[in-house]
């Protein structure tokens, strides 16, 4: 089972998830990461999920076209939308910077969960 390694406000939160897991739905139903992962739409549209893979992302799929969209240049930064990611593998992530939403959505794009 993977484990995950997710850093936000200053503080590291450590959980072991079942194989094929996506943190935005186990976020959602209460379970790790939650409350401290940040997500909204779970589509792909709102980027309010994004995080900064710092270790395990040679094990994730390649982006999406949503991710694409959504994401552009920060791809290349190293951050992924987590609602588009069904973990297999171990994975470290952060939310540490300013929300990517804050960024990257259109004004009142971005709604609901903190």
């Amino acid at each position: 089972m993977p484990n995950v390694i997710f850093h936000r406000n200053g503080e590291t939160f450590v959980g072991e998830v079942k194989e094929n897991t996506n943190l935005v739905v186990r976020a959602g139903i209460r379970q790790f990461p939650y409350p401290n992962f940040l997500y909204g739409c779970g589509m792909g549209k709102c980027g309010k999920c994004a995080s900064l893979i710092i270790k395990g992302g040679e094990h994730l799929p390649e982006p999406n076209w949503k991710e694409k969209k959504r994401l552009g240049a920060r791809i290349e930064q190293g951050y992924r939308l987590a609602c588009q990611l069904w973990l297999t593998h171990d994975v470290e992530l952060s939310q540490e910077a300013t929300p990517l939403a804050d960024i990257v959505a259109p004004a009142g794009a971005a709604f609901g969960r903190t």
